[in-house]
């Protein structure tokens, strides 16, 4: 197994977020698919909204809990994608959803709770992990 570079950022407070969230496009490179691990309430969309502005998104990015995905466009009409699949209850929802066009369209995708879509997912994507420790975040990405 080829060990994969990881970087680690400290996150103290919001107004860490969006410096974070810069480095993190920065270091993606090419890189357009991003996956965000972490419990239920660690952050995952408010770090997808620190992405997001970081990419000079205009929309309102908000969780796409009950519509799975969210679509917002960049200051060039761009689109970006943010995923939320907590409430799939199987794979085929994301076949009918015609998820293919969406991983592999070469657009910015964020996607929380990947691990209900493993085997779906393109073969090369950023993993961010964000964990909380009692006074902050730590959150980890490994290209």
């Amino acid at each position: 197994m080829i060990q994969q570079p990881m970087t680690t950022f400290k996150c103290n407070s919001l107004v860490d977020l969006d410096a974070i969230a810069k480095n993190i496009i920065h270091l993606s490179g090419s890189e357009r698919i991003f996956i965000l691990k972490g419990q239920m309430g660690s952050g995952k969309t408010t770090l997808v909204q620190s992405l997001c502005a970081a990419l000079n998104v205009e929309d309102d990015v908000t969780s796409p809990t009950f519509t799975i995905l969210n679509e917002y466009r960049d200051d060039k009409g761009e689109a970006v994608y943010h995923f939320d699949l907590y409430r799939i209850k199987n794979i085929n929802e994301l076949y009918d959803f015609g998820y293919e066009v969406y991983f592999y369209s070469g657009k910015y995708c964020f996607i929380e709770w990947p691990e209900k879509a493993q085997e779906l997912l393109p073969e090369h994507f950023i993993t961010i992990e964000i964990s909380p420790t009692e006074e902050s975040r730590e959150i980890k990405v490994t290209l």
